[in-house]
């Protein structure tokens, strides 16, 4: 039993007869004729009278029933399958870092959802390591994030630099200044991730570049919560710019110099492998590539 045969009783029902299903189906009535007999053979079951005027057997009413949904969903399953090796299906699944989980990946989802409504997106919110080691274990197709260690099996396209800014209270001493130097920051309470993210990272190599400047400083697990707890007189942080719309009420933000400037270089990761991402995952790649770069021009 398969679909053209399905669809060629529905075609006998639909005209009461073998020679108009024959003819609305282009197939000679010898052929409709075969169809309905080995469907017939291989239910074991009679489904149409031929006594005369074709009627359906108690069978053939259950058949008929039955088989429009049956052909509903193989019609269904086509569509998707279709639409999935045209790229415009499929399940991808995203990880991403913030600030660029919160701040710009959902205006630019809603756009490529409103583009491809058949692609579905899961979002993966982790830091760079743990989404590199995702990847590698295909947990996750692809992500953005910034750059990964060096000797990894994957491959990352550098879209944008990520800015930073110094976040603190606006009564703070360093408020006074304009521009501020790394050695501007010793001696005042600073704010940083966990020891595993990049951008902490980053700015311990551009301390030890200043000769080691020793710091107080207190951990907040979370990029997002630093200018909350700046907020609340804990202390200044480095704190992406974009999370920065609007400062915070009762804090001012200042630029460091070139010496202490954190750009980190953000981009898409993938895995390198001789399985490239699907047609809808390199879609939702080229979507986030123009996106992102257009964004941050």
């Amino acid at each position: 039993m398969d679909l053209k045969t399905l669809r060629t009783f529905q075609m006998i029902v639909k005209y009461g007869s073998f020679h108009r299903a024959a003819e609305a189906m282009n197939y000679a009535q010898s052929t409709v004729t075969m169809q309905i007999q080995k469907l017939e053979s291989d239910l074991g079951v009679q489904l149409i009278n031929r006594d005369g005027k074709i009627s359906l057997t108690e069978a053939g009413r259950l058949f008929h029933e039955q088989s429009l949904h049956i052909i509903k969903s193989m019609e269904q399953l086509q569509t998707k399958l279709s639409d999935m090796q045209m790229g415009y299906a499929g399940n991808i699944r995203l990880g991403v870092t913030e600030p660029t989980a919160s701040y710009r990946l959902p205006d630019i989802l809603k756009r490529f959802q409103e583009q491809y409504p058949q692609i579905r997106i899961s979002v993966e919110f982790a830091n760079t390591p743990t989404l590199s080691q995702q990847i590698l274990k295909g947990e996750i197709d692809l992500a953005l994030c910034s750059a990964p260690d060096v000797g990894t099996e994957l491959y990352f396209e550098p879209l944008f630099k990520e800015s930073f800014v110094v976040l603190m209270p606006e009564d703070h001493p360093l408020a006074k200044q304009e521009i501020l130097t790394v050695s501007d920051i010793q001696g005042h309470r600073l704010l940083v991730t966990s020891s595993t993210c990049p951008y902490r990272r980053k700015l311990e190599m551009i301390l030890q570049e200043a000769g080691s400047v020793s710091l107080d400083t207190m951990e907040i697990g979370s990029m997002t919560a630093l200018k909350y707890y700046v907020q609340s007189g804990l202390g200044i942080a480095f704190v992406p710019h974009i999370a920065l719309d609007p400062v915070p009420s009762g804090t001012t933000i200042r630029a460091m110099d070139n010496s202490g400037a954190i750009n980190m270089a953000f981009g898409i990761l993938c895995k390198i492998s001789e399985y490239p991402l699907s047609l809808a995952g390199s879609r939702l790649y080229q979507f986030l590539k123009q996106e992102l770069i257009e964004e941050n021009i």
